[in-house]
């Protein structure tokens, strides 16, 4: 059967002639956690020998979800445990900062579940998503939701083309490649679009809220940095004390007097 397959499937027909199931959930295992097999197309080609009765299609769907769903769980505990300390390191040598990690972070607190549940279908993403969603500190309870849709979503989609494309498997494969490099190219756009948006976003309100902005115009500022009128709070006398803000000179016996009393009878 392997004449008849596409080059990359045909390099894991004896693979998958000789171990069958284990072999789908090792490679599709090792893929989803950070290690670049080929776990998509070995997930192909056995959706393809399901179709000619060599395998169950139920037996492969079912072990590949189980593998994928187990293989970016460990990636996420690896980021968990791990991430931070890496990132903290030795992040500085691949450009990695700490101000970029919190951006990081914020983001998947936000969009993270689309990430984890898309990122399977791009090449890269697939491979690192988990490890990723853990470094980030996405919470379980949100990562394992979308790891589990993800995984069927992927496992289901891949499995449906090689089961029904029989053969035309050739052909249909090339075309769901290029489909994918699409999608990759939609996804650095849409990354692009966001880093520019937050980039406009960040210039407005600098000239929206410039620092150092002049107190207005007859009225000082004070130690805290608020605006004071004249005659409030008197002035600071040599000694440090301050003079009563309404006139009044003090008199000889220490008490205050008024500014309404010196006008007293000559």
């Amino acid at each position: 059967m392997s004449e008849s397959l596409p080059g990359p499937l045909a390099h894991l027909a004896p693979l998958l002639d000789d171990y069958g199931y284990p072999a789908v959930g090792a490679l599709v295992f090792l893929d989803n956690c950070g290690i670049p097999v080929p776990g998509q197309t070995i997930l192909v080609l056995a959706a393809v020998y399901a179709g000619t009765g060599r395998l169950s299609i139920a037996g492969v769907v079912a072990v590949a979800v189980l593998a994928a769903v187990a293989g970016n769980s460990l990636g996420y505990l690896i980021g968990r445990t791990g991430g931070h300390a890496f990132v903290h390191r030795w992040g500085r040598y691949v450009r990695i900062t700490p101000e970029r990690m919190a951006k990081s972070e914020a983001f998947f607190a936000r969009r993270g579940a689309t990430v984890v549940t898309f990122a399977r279908f791009v090449d890269g993403l697939r491979q690192t998503n988990g490890i990723i969603a853990g470094t980030s500190e996405m919470p379980w309870r949100r990562f394992a939701p979308a790891n589990v849709a993800g995984a069927v979503l992927w496992v289901g989609v891949w499995a449906s083309i090689g089961f029904f494309a029989g053969t035309n498997i050739d052909e249909l494969y090339r075309t769901a490649l290029r489909y994918q490099v699409y999608l990759l190219a939609a996804v650095a756009a849409a990354l692009l679009a966001v880093g520019v948006r937050a980039l406009l976003r960040r210039r407005t309100r600098r000239r929206a809220d410039p620092a150092g902005a002049a107190p207005e115009v007859g009225r000082a500022p004070d130690g805290a940095g608020n605006a004071v009128p004249p005659g409030d709070g008197g002035a600071e006398t040599p000694d440090g004390g301050t003079e009563p803000p309404d006139g009044g000179a003090e008199s000889p016996d220490g008490g205050q007097r008024s500014g309404s009393t010196s006008n007293e009878d000559a």
